[in-house]
């Protein structure tokens, strides 16, 4: 029989009384959870080299995009710029620090705001990073396909040579740089000279329109170290101590290679040619050493972005799975093929998310750039942000390093600075940014919200009763009560150490706010010295009765899992 209206609350509503069990887990048991724990810690293979490389074709690979946005605002003055810009992130190494030392979880924002706050809040960094993983490989399979596409006839249209692109791998530009400097050195300053002469005659000399010019330069300069933001993601997988190494390896050569590049540019090309084309660097080797040079660049172009692909698929999919797991997306994102264990499902919708960016900046590399830009800054963002909520929420975790209020202020007043530098370069690339950024969260928070979506439809047809004498329709309110109870049955475990009522009202109360569910598991391990806590179970009766609309059921009585050694 399909319920009505009239009864709509106690359908929905209310959920049964809970009940309390007893497990008594095996030695076998507690050797199985030993060797699921080493499993765990076995995970973390990589070294401050090799973990440095994972993320450092995304950091240095952004020269060769960041170069032509950069010099198109900042002119003549974008080597400062990009050197200023790389110094900043001295202010976020030691957030990003303490945040993985407290949290060593792999997912980076989205974990930590996960374990900080409340659904909503991870639900928009989970938002943020995805318009991030995107912007990072379809620009750098953009650029890529734009460097091979200006040296060879491409047989196929320049959108098809981005797709390709994002098949291919990783290599270096040092070779450039020091033959740069060799040339350089027998040529000398006049080009310099010639060009400085000429970017001060077009921007002016007054200190207001030097300071306007290094400004903006500063602003989009940032976007030479992308990919910074990817290390956090899979910091579990790094060996003990070795994070804020990886942040170093990378941010030092950052501050060097964009800037000496820029330079170098500026010392051997004329200012016209360098803001006529995107291949600047391309362009660079084959005045400095002929056409093998640029052959090499370009290969090494191709397939350092490709390596920039590479980060934002695999961070892409690793933060679906995240979602997935936290039930803001369907489980299918979970299935993987049966002989690679590749996530196929993340893999092909972070492609079509991917091509559906590229097409609707109708392939355009400068406004994929600027955009890039400001979700990047976003991005970081949160990070200071995630710092502060963790100070407050979970001060008691411990960690490594204490990262004073002063410098997250001064992270915050920074990248406001910068944010706002970014959109007044480009106020068009803030209308992107924000269409994606609502109609992504948007569809999260449908996923997130099916029960109260239902809840809400039911209670519409029930407002036109002559709708409910029609089989069909009172067959679709059967199916919304069966979907409705299936989501509220799945479960949600709380792992508690008292019985303080305080700190369990606190726990259903996330719960209730967070998650579509109203089963949840109160978790407690017996300390065989002390026993159960007394009015543990008094408690969660009170609570249990307290809210209707939720079934709270205790278990305990686990021994020797974690107290065996």
């Amino acid at each position: 029989m399909s319920p009505s209206s009239k009864n709509l609350t106690i359908t929905f509503d209310f959920s049964g009384w809970g009940s309390k069990s007893r497990l008594s887990l095996t030695e076998d048991d507690a050797v199985a959870g030993r060797e699921e724990i080493q499993t765990i810690k076995s995970c973390q293979v990589l070294g401050q080299f090799t973990a440095s490389a994972v993320a450092g074709n995304a950091v240095l690979g952004s020269v060769f995009y960041a170069l032509p946005a950069v010099v198109a605002v900042g002119g003549v003055y974008s080597p400062i710029c990009f050197f200023t810009a790389a110094l900043v992130l001295f202010v976020w190494r030691p957030i990003m620090e303490e945040l993985a030392s407290a949290l060593p979880i792999s997912g980076g924002p989205f974990t930590y705001f996960l374990n900080v706050t409340s659904k909503p809040l991870t639900l928009v960094s989970a938002t943020l990073l995805l318009l991030d993983y995107g912007s990072t490989s379809v620009v750098s399979a953009a650029t890529a396909s734009a460097y091979l596409a200006g040296e060879v006839h491409l047989p196929f249209p320049y959108w098809v040579g981005t797709v390709i692109v994002i098949l291919l791998f990783v290599t270096t530009i040092t070779i450039l740089i020091i033959v740069s400097a060799v040339h350089w050195a027998k040529s000398g300053n006049d080009l310099l000279c010639e060009n400085w002469k000429i970017g001060l005659e077009r921007s002016g000399t007054s200190p207001g329109q030097i300071m306007k010019q290094v400004y903006f330069g500063f602003c989009l300069g940032m976007l030479g170290l992308t990919g910074f933001e990817c290390t956090p993601s899979y910091v579990a997988s790094i060996k003990d101590r070795q994070f804020p190494r990886v942040l170093r390896n990378l941010h030092l050569p950052a501050i060097v290679l964009n800037s000496v590049a820029m330079l170098l540019l500026l010392a051997i090309v004329p200012l016209d040619t360098i803001l006529a084309g995107a291949n600047v660097l391309s362009v660079l080797s084959a005045r400095v050493a002929g056409r093998w040079l640029q052959i090499l660049i370009v290969v090494d172009a191709v397939l350092v972005l490709c390596g920039g692909v590479l980060t934002g698929i695999v961070a892409a999919c690793e933060l679906f799975g995240q979602l997935a797991r936290i039930r803001a997306i369907p489980a299918s994102y979970l299935k993987l093929l049966p002989v690679t264990g590749a996530p196929y499902t993340s893999i092909l919708s972070f492609a079509g998310f991917c091509g559906l960016l590229y097409a609707s900046a109708a392939g355009r590399l400068d406004v994929l750039s600027l955009m890039f830009s400001l979700v990047w800054m976003n991005v970081m963002v949160m990070f200071p942000l995630a710092l502060l909520l963790l100070k407050h929420n979970r001060d008691r975790l411990k960690r490594d390093r204490n990262t004073s209020l002063l410098v997250i202020l001064t992270a915050f007043v920074i990248i406001c600075v910068i944010v706002v530098g970014n959109v007044i370069v480009s106020p068009q690339n803030l209308e992107y940014f924000t269409a994606y950024f609502i109609g992504i969260l948007f569809s999260f928070f449908l996923v997130q919200n099916k029960s109260q979506i239902i809840r809400r439809l039911h209670w519409t047809l029930g407002q036109f009763p002559w709708l409910t004498e029609w089989k069909r329709t009172s067959h679709w309110i059967s199916r919304l009560i069966r979907m409705v109870r299936r989501l509220k049955t799945q479960p949600v475990c709380i792992l508690v150490k008292n019985e303080e009522i305080d700190q369990l009202c606190r726990m259903v109360l996330y719960v209730r706010q967070n998650e579509e569910t109203s089963c949840i598991k109160v978790v407690h391990f017996i300390d065989s010295e002390k026993g159960v806590p007394p009015e543990l179970e008094e408690n969660s009766r009170v609570l249990d009765e307290a809210f209707p609309e939720v079934t709270i059921d205790i278990v305990s009585d686990i021994p020797a899992l974690y107290r065996t050694k």
